[in-house]
């Protein structure tokens, strides 16, 4: 099942709640489809350099996990379905990077602009959520990025970042944070989602 596929209800039994797991917001159709179109111009059509990812598959990660087991993942169910994750809010991305540096990239991504704080905001909510329920905290700072390849060995990305036209400026809202299992496969890693924790939704101006 890939990320973009799977159906999900509010959780599953706390049994199956283990395994390789991390919480993240996928990208809606829409916007993958814009991305898509984006690095094609930004490529003049080729693939991208490195072990790409999937568009199916994309999404930006919150907090990754590792590896957790049934008890601890019932615990982190219960401590997020009583965390207040904010209201739902609106995303846009902006102009391609790489890490550590392009001139020797090990991974190619492109930045979250419209909407960041908000982002930002929710991670920060997420990591209290999982510190709650026993996790240890995250030492790296959150970074909004969707990684799109990676590089063995490091590539030098500067004529892809260089093309690259201005951003789509399609937006998408998030309205979920999304628990998924990661399983590690020779194609490539496959997501099963587990659980879905909705966001509070913004009252209409007109109606207030």
């Amino acid at each position: 099942m890939t990320l973009a596929a799977a159906g999900m209800g509010h959780r599953l039994p706390s049994a199956v709640v283990a395994g390789r797991l991390f919480l993240a917001v996928p990208l809606a159709e829409a916007m993958r489809a814009a991305l898509r179109a984006h690095l094609a111009r930004a490529t003049g059509g080729r693939p991208l350099p490195g072990r790409r990812t999937e568009p199916d598959s994309w999404h930006l990660t919150l907090r990754f996990l590792g590896a957790t087991d049934a008890v601890a993942g019932a615990r982190l169910l219960d401590t997020l379905r009583h965390t207040a994750l904010g209201p739902a809010f609106a995303i846009g991305f902006g102009g391609l990077g790489a890490f550590p540096r392009a001139s020797r990239a090990q991974v190619l991504w492109i930045g979250v602009d419209a909407g960041v704080e908000p982002l930002r905001g929710l991670a920060d909510a997420v990591e209290r959520a999982v510190v709650a329920a026993g996790f240890p905290p995250e030492p790296r700072r959150f970074s909004a990025h969707l990684t799109l390849s990676r590089l063995r060995p490091a590539h030098d990305v500067r004529p892809i970042l260089a093309a690259a036209p201005t951003p789509p400026a399609v937006r998408q809202t998030v309205d979920a944070v999304v628990l998924y299992r990661s399983h590690l496969e020779r194609d490539g890693p496959r997501y099963d989602a587990l659980a879905r924790f909705p966001l509070a939704v913004r009252p209409d101006p007109e109606d207030a």
